[in-house]
């Protein structure tokens, strides 16, 4: 069964690109002043209904990476074996939306809305599925909350 072969590892890698990509999308919009410099990023995820550790993460966000927002908190595919298109995409001054799905051997329900609420503070929700012959066989639901600390060094 495809589901087995995927296997224990396969589902924590799987958790692990979620995790990286919301690390990737974790920029603030310049377009309503949201300024680049050192962010916290406080992930919160939720794991098949199960609460994870609080992860706190540094990023520098420089000005070419706050320039296009549309862009910068949008995901980039990086399956094997799926073909994946994103179905919604919405991108303000005050927030990006998105809705993507990936069909294959594995299939993948991703979506995504950061809402940028002041200079120095955005919020994000991000919530995954992923399933096999029909069968859910992960469920994501990962909330960020970040802050600029100052300057990157």
């Amino acid at each position: 069964m495809i589901a087995e072969s995927i296997g224990r590892a396969g589902r924590r890698g799987w958790c692990g690109a979620v995790v990286a990509a919301a690390m990737t999308l974790t920029g603030p919009a310049q377009a309503d002043g949201l300024q680049a410099g050192m962010w916290r990023v406080l992930q919160r995820p939720v794991i098949n209904g199960v609460a994870g550790p609080e992860q706190p993460n540094m990023r520098c966000l420089t000005p070419e990476a706050v320039a296009d927002l549309g862009k910068t908190f949008s995901p980039v595919s990086r399956t094997t074996n799926s073909e994946c298109e994103t179905v919604e995409h919405d991108a303000t001054a005050q927030h990006v939306k998105w809705h993507q799905l990936c069909k294959g051997q594995v299939d993948i329900d991703a979506a995504g809305e950061f809402v940028f609420e002041a200079p120095d503070h955005y919020t994000a929700t991000i919530d995954t599925k992923m399933s096999a012959l029909g069968r859910q066989l992960q469920s994501i639901h990962l909330t960020l909350d970040a802050r600029r600390v100052g300057e990157c060094q």
